[in-house]
């Protein structure tokens, strides 16, 4: 049975992937953007709520978990990660195989995955294409962020792999240094490249 390509959409932070993972929607791409599954399984009334509480008691609410007191209780806790991990992670997978059976017909999908060289892998994938920026950029895109601190800034990037081993990685990099008509012409052409044998 013949199935999409699967594109694996991933990137550090900064570099611009939630824009690209828009502009393959904006194409027509059905994109599957795994953070937003998991805020639904964690937000209020979602599929996790009862397993997090039951493991973790105290961090949920009404308001579903609460990543403030959740965060606190994992990081730094490799047991406690691994736990959290094992209830998420199946979940997502299944709403990402769900995605899949409800996009069979169409010949290009998007997996938009944060941590997907550091956590996920390539499974499944049929390529990868990594969002990348000039590291200048990256800095100031995410130091403008509301909240956001130096310090916080290389807390992040220390437990993200560095950019320049994504893109040797990847199989495609989409560069969003360029003005944005220049990145939505380099994804218009990927799409195209990508499903001009797979139709």
């Amino acid at each position: 049975m013949s199935r999409p390509f699967i594109l694996g959409l991933t990137g550090s932070i900064g570099m611009g992937k939630s824009a690209v993972s828009a502009m393959f929607r904006d194409n027509g791409v059905p994109v599957f953007d795994a953070d937003a599954c998991v805020r639904a399984l964690q937000g209020p009334g979602g599929a996790l709520i009862p397993a997090i509480e039951a493991a973790f008691p105290g961090t949920t609410g009404p308001n579903g978990v609460d990543r403030a007191k959740l965060g606190a209780t994992v990081f730094g806790q490799p047991e406690a990660l691994a736990r959290l991990e094992a209830i998420v992670h199946p979940a997502v997978a299944e709403q990402r195989a769900q995605f899949l059976r409800d996009h069979a017909a169409a010949p290009l999908v998007v997996y938009d995955i944060p941590l997907l060289f550091e956590r996920t892998g390539r499974a499944e994938l049929d390529a990868v294409a990594v969002v990348s920026a000039r590291a200048d950029q990256q800095r100031a895109r995410v130091l403008a962020r509301p909240g956001m601190s130096v310090e916080k800034f290389e807390a992040i990037l220390a437990a993200q792999m560095p950019d320049a081993e994504k893109r040797a990685r990847a199989d495609h990099v989409i560069d969003t240094s360029t003005p944005l008509d220049s990145t939505q012409s380099a994804v218009s052409a990927l799409i195209e490249r990508l499903t001009d044998g797979n139709k």
